[in-house]
């Protein structure tokens, strides 16, 4: 359709009539950077309020299932021209299979197409009908139906980068009307018909090419009880696997039973990862089923996978699905640490760092609200955090356990530990640099100015925690909000603005992101609070930044092995060096290892 023809209603309007509608879930993701990126940790409540930034609803929902096919006419690929020529190729398709569709443009010369459905269809349906129709048009995006878990679009009524909105290409009363009565399952299987050779042609493209995962292949180790192998957690959550590999949507979703049934996981573990959405992919594997009976089709299923597994002993020592994490404690550190640094006293230690943390809170007025500030005061959170449980003031973590423990890069963290010991009056000393396999020791330190007082001052209550696995992907300022309110809930967001020494913009957009995420919520009184029923680890595992730690302590674990074999063979002054064998107690001399930071940090907290 010609742009004279558009609707004259006003982008709020078409905003609230239809993007709930085509929405595969009630959720929206906000681009704060001008329409350049639509991060997962600015995703929303889909509401009937028009954004006033770009914003882009998610196609498909937590059952892997998306209401609507969404497609893209992106004039950055061919011109303007091709777009509107592909445009009008699609329409001629859609109305020779009696499809009804909805119209919209862009500022650009972009172009969407909307086909409502009145059955939901599945991420595997939806992905091969969308990548069919992309071999008869050029300027067709495919992937926004490639993703599962990322897939999104900006609907009509939907601020555009560029200025302006994107505009109906026909009236709100069409528009709406189609929404109301969309396409039936018999136009569907029309649109699918038609489209079987491509269809055939793209699946058989998959079995020819290489198989890519979503994410990059982590090294194979060892996984704890609880835990699936990566590729079976990748599988769970985005639905994509290798043809040749798994022939249907039926066998891939089998190996993911058997490969949670394996892990130790409960039924109650897989269903509640489906209903949730933590786990779309496997969810749209059932999909076919009426909502009624997938659970009881999910059912079935375990009882056969735990079948296979009595009958299959070796799968469940981890040769095939399960395997024991790098991130796990050796049992010989089930308890306390030995350090080479002994302490009589632990209570008096404990005393002594939260006399630290005290003066901690002091001092942090000192680091501005920069991103190297904040990276700052986590690396010292984190040393207080390794203080309280080795139960000694004295440090001998490598830059690395920090990293894990801070999220940051091990060399950025040593940049931060240089600048920090060398401040005057400093909260950390270096007692003695690293040598061998021994990292450098540092010692929390009460500088004199703040002594007096941080003894006064009354001690912080709960835990000093690091960079907790969510907040890699949430952002800093959001961990330091939410630990305000985990020591004092019921923050007025000034309180928070004191408390966190934050600008009040970046308090703002950290409580609009917990909040988001139901992490916080506000009551009556308009003070913040936290939402005790939100897991911290759940929401870690739906953002998959466990798997991003798990593949940083690897590759840490790889670099101490390289730099062992080193010195074993150029360093001849020191005994210990020359035998690392399994019994060689490297704990006494390296301090704890990089595994222990991340099985507690990313592991082992509570929600």
């Amino acid at each position: 359709m010609s742009r004279n023809l558009s609707s004259s209603c006003s982008p709020a309007e078409a905003w609230a009539a239809l993007a709930p509608a085509l929405a595969g879930q009630p959720r929206v993701r906000l681009s704060k950077d001008g329409g350049k990126s639509y991060p997962q940790k600015h995703e929303r409540n889909l509401t009937e309020t028009l954004p006033s930034v770009p914003a882009a609803v998610r196609i498909f929902g937590k059952d892997g299932t998306c209401a609507a096919i969404f497609l893209d006419f992106d004039s950055s690929i061919a011109g303007e021209d091709w777009v509107h020529a592909d445009v009008r190729a699609a329409q001629t398709w859609l109305h020779s299979v009696e499809a009804r569709w909805i119209e919209d443009y862009s500022p650009n010369g972009g172009r969407h197409i909307y086909v409502p459905l009145a059955q939901r269809v599945t991420f595997s349906e939806a992905r091969d009908l969308v990548e069919a129709l992309g071999t008869r048009y050029r300027t067709l995006d495919k992937t926004p139906h490639q993703n599962l878990l990322h897939g999104c679009m900006r609907t009509p009524g939907s601020p555009h980068k560029r200025g302006g909105h994107q505009e109906l290409a026909m009236s709100l009363s069409m528009a709406y009307d189609i929404v109301r009565r969309p396409n039936s399952a018999t136009v569907w299987a029309a649109m699918t018909k038609d489209l079987a050779a491509e269809i055939k042609a793209v699946r058989a493209l998959r079995q020819e090419a290489t198989f890519t995962p979503e994410t990059a292949p982590a090294p194979v180790v060892d996984q704890p009880v609880g835990r699936m192998t990566r590729a079976m957690q990748v599988l769970a959550q985005t639905g994509i696997y290798d043809a040749n590999r798994y022939a249907t949507d039926s066998d891939a979703r089998q190996a993911v039973i058997v490969g949670a049934a394996a892990a130790g996981l409960e039924l109650v573990d897989v269903e509640r990862r489906m209903l949730q959405g933590t786990w779309p992919g496997l969810a749209s594997f059932y999909a076919r089923y009426a909502a009624r009976h997938r659970l009881p089709a999910l059912r079935r299923d375990w009882m056969n996978a735990l079948a296979y597994l009595s009958k299959n002993p070796a799968n469940r020592n981890g040769k095939n699905n399960v395997r024991r994490s790098p991130t796990s404690l050796p049992d010989t550190q089930a308890g306390p640490l030995k350090s080479s640094n002994p302490i009589t006293n632990p209570d008096a230690e404990h005393q002594y760092i939260r006399s630290w943390r005290s003066a901690l809170r002091i001092r942090e007025v000192n680091y501005q609200q920069s991103r190297s500030g904040m990276a700052r005061r986590m690396v010292l959170r984190a040393l207080g955090e390794a203080a309280h449980k080795t139960g000694s003031r004295f440090i001998e973590f490598g830059v690395r356990s920090i990293a894990v423990a801070t999220g940051l890069d091990h060399t950025t963290v040593g940049l931060h530990l240089r600048e920090l010991r060398a401040e005057k009056d400093p909260l950390v000393t270096l007692v003695e640099e690293a040598r061998g396999t021994k990292g450098d020791l540092y010692m929390l330190t009460v500088p004199d100015e703040l002594k007096t007082v941080a003894e006064e001052a009354s001690w912080q209550k709960g835990k000093i925690h690091g960079l907790r696995p969510v907040f890699r992907e949430l952002g800093l300022p959001a961990a330091f909000v939410y630990e305000a309110l985990e020591h004092s809930p019921a923050l007025s967001t000034t309180e928070i603005v004191d408390v966190t020494r934050l600008s009040r913009s970046t308090v703002h957009e950290a409580l609009e992101i917990l909040a988001a995420w139901n992490l916080i919520s506000r009551n009556a009184g308009r003070a913040w609070s936290m939402v005790a029923a939100t897991s911290l680890k759940q929401l870690a595992e739906r953002f998959g930044v466990v798997e991003a730690v798990a593949v940083q302590v690897q590759r840490y674990r790889t670099d101490r092995i390289i730099w062992r074999e080193w010195l074993a063979k150029n360093v001849n002054t020191v005994a210990e060096l020359l035998s690392p064998d399994d019994d060689y107690p490297w704990e006494m001399f390296e301090g704890p290892p990089d595994d222990w930071s991340l099985s507690d940090i990313a592991f082992r907290r509570a929600g």
